[in-house]
């Protein structure tokens, strides 16, 4: 194999990684493509809408294409579904692309998945998990079989994700978490970066996190009231250069709203204040 094609790997018995040639800052090496089973294949978030990409799919897929699935529909995992399902006439499944920006409003399921619905095979069971958070029609994929969770921008190897408010939502982000740490899986198969193997210390770490940065949030609001989102970012994120704040105040901000809906912030629309102390509106 030459080119993008040496990208495929065998992380699990009839399962394959083919990583898309779309590296940047916000998607590290590339987004994962997933090609499940030997006979007839499932693939899991097919990525951007890259004609070399769709090719290597379609070449590295050991039997036809049947299924195609969608853990969430941000621009780097979904707008190939469209093209690809043309090709092989393969049946779509995921949630609608909710409205705002960076959704791929291409993407139409034709079967819609809810939390618990299962695509059956001859040779596996996938299962899917709605995990709001990073996007509210965010979907995780369990293969049975293997133990393993598909887990889409939820949870990525090497980084944090933006949690991107409106459709992003931190406490929502949260709850996903602990109820995923609680199943136990084997191994978590990342949108970005490498099969993670210790799945509770991942889910752990990750609220652990999130927490640790809620709390500098609430004390860089307690000492600085009045403020904006983005005044906040310096005293939060002290470690990020300047040229990334507009997307750290991104999480920040829902960092934010979470600790208005807890009831120790709270905004005019524009400026923040806490909930304690006078100078608040």
């Amino acid at each position: 194999m030459t080119g993008f094609r040496t990208r495929l790997t065998e992380i699990a018995p009839g399962i394959r990684r083919l990583v898309a040639p779309n590296p940047s800052m916000m998607t590290g090496p590339g987004t994962n493509s997933y090609l499940v089973g030997e006979r007839e294949v499932a693939v899991i978030d097919p990525g951007p809408a890259m004609d070399r990409h769709i090719r290597n799919l379609v070449d590295s897929a050991p039997g036809p294409i049947r299924w195609i699935l969608a853990t969430h529909t941000h621009p780097d995992h979904s707008p190939a579904v469209s093209p690809l399902a043309a090709q092989t006439g393969a049946e779509v499944l995921g949630r609608p692309a909710p409205s705002g920006p960076h959704q791929d409003q291409t993407f139409r399921p034709e079967r819609v998945m809810n939390d618990g619905d299962r695509l059956e095979t001859e040779e596996f069971v996938i299962e899917a998990l709605h995990t709001p958070g990073h996007a509210s029609n965010h979907l995780c994929f369990h293969h049975r079989a293997a133990g393993m969770l598909f887990t889409g921008d939820h949870v990525i190897n090497g980084s944090t994700v933006v949690i991107n408010p409106p459709d992003g939502d931190m406490a929502a982000y949260l709850a996903s978490l602990a109820r995923l740490q609680a199943l136990g899986f084997k191994a978590l198969a990342p949108g970005h970066g490498e099969v993670i193997d210790q799945p509770d210390q991942a889910f752990g770490g990750l609220i652990e996190h999130r927490l640790k940065r809620e709390s500098r949030v609430n004390a860089a609001l307690i000492a600085n009231p009045g403020v904006t989102s983005l005044d906040l970012v310096p005293p939060v994120y002290p470690e990020i250069p300047e040229q990334i704040h507009a997307l750290a105040e991104r999480s920040l901000l829902a960092h934010l709203l979470k600790l208005e809906n807890d009831g120790q912030a709270r905004s005019d629309g524009t400026h923040w204040w806490p909930t304690s102390g006078s100078d608040r509106p």
